[in-house]
């Protein structure tokens, strides 16, 4: 069997991004130059063939099976979950302070937003866009709040350096919550409706 059919079915049967070290580990035998070159050829001929509908993309700190944009809409009514899973302004804006200021207690958000953010908080880790991270060295030990691995992949980053300017985060999010789970160049990944990384 070759090397490009076993990635092939490795990316269709997951909903996460894969590591190359993750993919090392389940395929015996390889090593990361040829998996890279296996994984860039592929990318490429799939950016290549208009007549195919997933592309590969790089999130996360991995690799990640997706449909192409373009086809967003028909994905979209298939799965009919873009209005469940919008998130409100008031979540976009709250994940916004913890995606520039990370690690962050609730505290400090709220004295950022002005407003009381524990229905956002609650709805963002129910998301696994943003986990608990320890607690902060004052009195009370509050909580640290950041961002997760899912929420890179969510909105199509490959790391929180390709963040848009702190102006702009809040519309940029909302933007890609728009287009649906995934941001604009991510799409829905090819194996399931919901990511399954956990953090």
């Amino acid at each position: 069997m070759s090397l490009a059919s076993i990635l092939e079915s490795l990316f269709f049967a997951t909903d996460e991004p894969l590591t190359l070290e993750r993919l090392l580990e389940v395929i015996p035998g390889e090593n990361a130059e040829s998996l890279k070159a296996a994984l860039s050829d592929w990318r490429q001929r799939l950016i290549e063939d208009e007549s195919r509908g997933l592309q590969l993309l790089e999130v996360a700190g991995g690799f990640l099976l997706a449909t192409r944009p373009q086809n967003s809409e028909f994905v979209d009514r298939l799965l009919e979950r873009r209005k469940k899973r919008t998130l409100s302004q008031a979540a976009l804006e709250t994940l916004s302070v913890i995606a520039y200021r990370e690690p962050i207690t609730r505290a400090e958000i709220e004295a950022i937003r002005g407003v009381n953010v524990d229905s956002m908080i609650h709805t963002l880790l129910q998301r696994r866009l943003i986990k608990i991270s320890g607690r902060k060295e004052v009195p009370g030990h509050p909580f640290l709040y950041r961002t997760t691995k899912h929420f890179l992949h969510h909105f199509g980053l490959r790391s929180l350096t390709e963040l848009p300017k702190i102006d702009e985060l809040s519309q940029a999010l909302a933007d890609a919550e728009g287009r649906g789970d995934g941001a604009g160049t991510e799409a829905t990944p090819a194996a399931a409706d919901e990511a399954g990384h956990s953090e």
